[in-house]
């Protein structure tokens, strides 16, 4: 869960530093309306944390600085590219999401709520971007993303 409070942390980065670099006033408002679902995420992710007697990444700010950054950079690159970035993060976060349902004991029906509805919105939210002109990622910039990812969220796991 603590990967996912991670994930959670670098959303709101995410949909923060777009919602400030575009100027499009609809895709704005698309940004700021994905960002405060997002906050939902966050907050049951901190609770099931502390459900589970665990604790936040130490590294949260590190994450939010990380990701704020990746976020202004691709909203400076554009909006089809910001939003091409939206529908990449999300789709890797959704299928990380569908492998920690795989992985989740069958009785824990908490955390199993919680991420089933997390990547129920995220799939969504990769789909709205797409609908408002996300461009398709080149391949090489997808495979950094999911390199980074998993730089995160392996070191997320421990830290």
């Amino acid at each position: 869960m603590r990967v996912n409070h991670v994930g959670e942390i670098c959303a709101q980065a995410l949909y923060t530093s777009q919602a400030l670099t575009t100027r499009n006033p609809a895709l704005r408002a698309h940004f700021t309306q994905a960002c405060i679902e997002e906050t939902d995420h966050l907050a049951w992710t901190e609770q099931r944390l502390a459900e589970l007697d665990s604790r936040p990444s130490l590294l949260n700010p590190l994450w939010y600085a990380g990701a704020f950054g990746l976020g202004l950079l691709a909203g400076r690159l554009g909006d089809p590219v910001s939003l091409g970035f939206v529908v990449e993060t999300e789709h890797q976060v959704g299928a990380h999401l569908q492998s920690h349902l795989d992985r989740l004991p069958a009785a824990d029906h908490a955390s199993r709520a919680i991420v089933t509805q997390m990547r129920e919105d995220e799939l969504r939210h990769a789909d709205a971007a797409k609908q408002a002109g996300a461009m398709d990622l080149p391949a090489p910039v997808k495979g950094l993303m999911r390199a980074a990812a998993k730089l995160m969220t392996t070191v997320a796991h421990h830290i």
